[in-house]
């Protein structure tokens, strides 16, 4: 079954670019298991670029596995990762190349599909490098939907164009389950922020179905891998995480989880938060303030109660950050308000006076505040 909230898992491609093999994945598969992250809900193991030959077989036309990289095979590896309790992920690309030059699916999206059906693949993040000119993008991914639809096998179909060929336009037609509205992330707050930035033109985009991919997690990275540029803070890691989070991305753990610290594993299990991002309705966020100094969204979740995300922008702590419940339509005259709780520290407490006000946390520089808020009488 194809998955119906926003897909989690780890994907090599942020930490390890094309230095991947099959010890490496099956030690990540059982820390997975082992930390917890599998029963949070971080089931796909995603194998990014460079697993495959530079060439396919001559006589079949078939994909082939880096013997080097991967003795045993990608079947022997999807049942290994299934025998877990985990899910099998693939890379390919809608070009004759992938991103770095391997075999792409373009003419072969058929017989590709059914080679991934073969393997036990459970996703597929299919890129957008090497396009031919000729072709829409839009008509090349509708081509691989197709294939996957027909190979016998539930694959979930993330489609990788980085919002190119005006993806919003098209993507909820062509059988797509998550699309990437943006560019690669990188490890540093500015590339976050600006990915962040990016969803304030497809706030109503995305959903059930269809989820918005903002690109993959770099909590933990601290610096080091493929897209390691200078690090993020604690607070700017749990920022990014509840972000993505409350936007309903996909959450995809990109660091060496082989070495994660404490710090990294309390804001990956934060089940309150994942919670968020799995609401069954995955409906979309919308504006409550949007300034050049913090941006407060809300998003209503499917039981009634309101997920609320503040985000100060600037480098010092906020202040004089509130709103008022009339913009939740929670005006006095209805007789309702919020019980507030902190997806962080777990407290709560109930608005009095129609005002939501952030300022007491003393907000950080680079930081944030994911709240869910029952309503509740006055």
């Amino acid at each position: 079954m194809i998955k119906q909230t926003p897909p989690m898992g780890w994907n090599t491609w942020n930490t390890f670019g094309e230095n991947i093999n099959e010890d490496l994945i099956k030690k990540t598969a059982e820390i997975l298991v082992n930390t917890g992250l599998r029963d949070c809900g971080y089931d796909y193991v995603i194998l990014d670029d460079c697993w495959a030959l530079k060439e396919r077989d001559p006589k079949t036309g078939k994909l082939v596995a880096d013997p080097v990289k991967f003795p045993s095979g990608m079947k022997a590896l999807g049942d290994f990762l299934h025998e877990k309790g985990l899910k099998f992920g693939i890379y390919s690309c809608i070009g004759t190349l992938t991103c770095q030059k391997y075999p792409g699916s373009f003419d072969y999206e058929f017989l590709d599909a059914q080679t991934f059906a073969e393997w036990g693949v459970d996703y597929l993040k299919y890129d957008h490098c090497y396009r031919a000119e000729t072709y829409k993008s839009e008509n090349l991914y509708r081509r691989m939907s197709i294939a996957l639809a027909n190979c016998g096998r539930d694959i979930l179909f993330n489609t990788c164009s980085w919002g190119e060929q005006e993806t919003a336009k098209w993507i909820n037609s062509i059988d797509a389950h998550a699309w990437r509205s943006t560019g690669d992330i990188f490890d540093k707050w500015e590339s976050i922020y600006d990915l962040f930035l990016q969803q304030f033109s497809v706030l109503g985009l995305g959903g059930k179905n269809c989820f918005n991919d903002m690109d993959m997690l770099v909590v933990g990275m601290k610096g080091k891998g493929n897209v390691g540029l200078g690090g993020c803070t604690y607070d700017e890691y749990k920022a990014h995480f509840d972000i993505w989070a409350f936007m309903a991305s996909n959450l995809i753990i990109g660091c060496d989880i082989r070495e994660m610290d404490d710090e990294t594993l309390k804001i990956l299990s934060n089940k309150e938060v994942i919670a968020i991002n799995q609401d069954e309705a995955v409906r979309q966020p919308f504006i409550i303030q949007d300034n050049q100094w913090h941006k407060i969204l809300g998003r209503h979740l499917s039981n009634g109660d309101i997920a609320i995300l503040v985000v100060n922008s600037t480098t010092e702590v906020a202040t004089n950050l509130s709103f008022n419940l009339d913009i939740l339509g929670l005006s006095r005259v209805t007789g309702k308000t919020l019980l507030v709780r902190d997806t962080d520290t777990k407290e709560e407490w109930k608005i009095n006076n129609c005002v939501f006000d952030v300022s007491p946390f003393k907000l950080k520089g680079h930081a944030t505040k994911l709240f869910r808020a029952k309503v509740v009488d006055l």
